[in-house]
């Protein structure tokens, strides 16, 4: 059964306070956009955010700080992986995008160009590694092959679908 993000935070963090001081501990480092819910006519501030959202800022905002640093140097590896490292507009663009949004164009870019987002645990996006030489190309071919064969013994090989007469247009 999976934990309540309420679950999560009281095992990580003991009370919601101390949540929301480690994820205040990013405000003043290089990782925080300077814009706050009080530029849009808000001021309710971290206290009144939900569990999930302060939980799932602080493991970006930890994972970010950990691999990168700075803002500036994850929007430099995006940039590279976009191969767009010498466009300033898009630069400046990415600059005004906040943690959270640059750290998903990352990995989306990243599993674009065909990288892998090496997990912190060494395991690539924290899932198990692949067996050596598996291609996911060659895998499919051979369950197809192994469901035809499957129904061949039983007998029951799908028969190609018919197409359905069109109608024609009362005149």
């Amino acid at each position: 059964m999976a934990k309540t993000p309420q679950s999560i935070m009281k095992d990580r963090f003991g009370e919601k306070s101390k949540l929301v001081e480690a994820v205040k501990g990013f405000l003043g480092e290089e990782l925080w956009v300077a814009r706050q819910s009080s530029d849009r006519g808000g001021s309710r501030g971290l206290e009144h955010v939900s569990n999930a959202k302060l939980i799932r800022l602080h493991d970006t905002f930890s994972e970010v700080k950990e691999r990168f640093g700075t803002r500036a140097k994850l929007i430099d590896a995006i940039l590279e992986t976009e191969k767009r490292s010498k466009d300033p507009g898009l630069r400046k663009r990415y600059e005004a995008y906040p943690v959270p949004r640059l750290f998903d164009l990352y990995k989306s870019t990243l599993k674009r160009s065909g990288g892998k987002l090496e997990s912190l645990s060494g395991a690539p996006g924290g899932k198990p590694a692949r067996a050596a030489g598996a291609a996911p190309a060659a895998a499919a071919p051979e369950k197809a092959a192994d469901k035809k064969a499957a129904q061949a013994e039983v007998g029951t090989e799908a028969a190609p679908k018919k197409k359905a007469p069109k109608k024609k247009a009362a005149e």
